[in-house]
């Protein structure tokens, strides 16, 4: 399986429109994860929510997760760019489904509250291969769980991946939130919030900590 970097930002159309056009290179980036979103399991937009939510709520072991209806409304109403992408991939018949469907749970997904404690727990369960370390639920089939984990390490960081494998060394997913997730594998996992973001759209003081932590801890897997 190859696993491009893009070398764009997260909400670039470049590589869209011209390297096989319609398919997005990974799913770290925003054209990817709509194509995902839109593979959610269900019936319809609410079973496909709770299908989404339940798995995120095993994921972290805590049943009261959920999303903030304001940050997600607010989103819906401004992704202008993502719908733009939406349907520039249904003309490739790659983008599944109702455009305005999707973009609602995508918005919502975006919108989905949750503790730095939540965000380590998450981060444990890939770290073990996809087996929570709280219920001990295979959470995640293992190969699925050794998958992403490539995915973190290529393309988790936006298109600052390359240097922060460099600097820190394990896989790793952000968050225009601030939020980015740490896995030391077969360890723990890492849970850090920072709102200040760096023009790529990692967190500042986030990446630092991880830094710290990389040097201090041994945590690199290269």
């Amino acid at each position: 399986m190859f696993i491009p970097l893009t070398g764009d930002p997260f909400n670039s159309m470049i590589k869209l429109e011209t390297v096989n056009p319609g398919k997005p290179l990974n799913p770290m980036i925003n054209a990817g994860a709509l194509v995902v979103t839109g593979l959610i399991k269900g019936h319809s937009p609410k079973d496909r929510l709770n299908y989404l939510l339940g798995f995120i709520r095993r994921l972290a072991n805590n049943q009261d997760i959920t999303y903030c209806s304001h940050v997600a409304e607010s989103e819906f109403k401004s992704s202008m760019i993502n719908r733009a992408m939406c349907y520039y991939m249904k003309q490739y018949d790659i983008f599944k489904g109702d455009v305005e469907e999707v973009m609602d749970l995508y918005t919502k997904q975006c919108a989905i509250k949750m503790s730095s404690l939540d965000l380590a727990k998450i981060g444990c369960v890939f770290a073990l291969d996809g087996k929570h370390p709280e219920t001990g639920e295979q959470v995640i089939k293992k190969d699925v769980a050794r998958i992403c984990k490539t995915f973190m390490v290529t393309c988790g960081m936006y298109n600052a991946s390359g240097e922060f494998a460099i600097k820190v060394g394990i896989p790793a997913k952000s968050g225009v939130s601030g939020g980015i997730m740490g896995i030391s594998p077969y360890n723990f996992g890492i849970g850090i919030f920072g709102p200040a973001l760096d023009e790529k759209g990692n967190s500042i003081a986030g990446v630092k900590l991880l830094e710290i932590m990389s040097e201090k801890y041994r945590l690199s897997i290269f």
